[in-house]
């Protein structure tokens, strides 16, 4: 298992793609790009899977996260994205 830093920091960049991805763009121009919405769902995706490897102990400590809805929207992506309504 890599160690819990790592996927902080695969939570921290992606969040940040999202932010320069976004920076530029209103509302409209997000829902009328499908590229875009595109790399947003990966990077969310990214974000998921990286908190659900972070150990339960460190998970415990940050209640202020709500993990457990993280890591559900990356199911949601996953396994029913035909259910994602921008």
């Amino acid at each position: 298992m890599r160690p819990e830093q790592l996927y902080l920091l695969d939570i921290v960049e992606a969040a940040e793609k999202i932010q320069r991805f976004l920076s530029t763009c209103d509302q409209q121009i997000f829902l009328d790009n499908e590229i875009l919405q595109s790399a947003i769902l990966q990077k969310l995706m990214v974000i998921g899977e990286a908190a659900s490897r972070l150990p339960r102990p460190f998970r415990e400590r940050h209640p202020e996260v709500p993990w457990s809805d993280v890591v559900a929207f990356r199911n949601i992506a996953i396994h029913e994205y035909f259910a994602i309504d921008w």
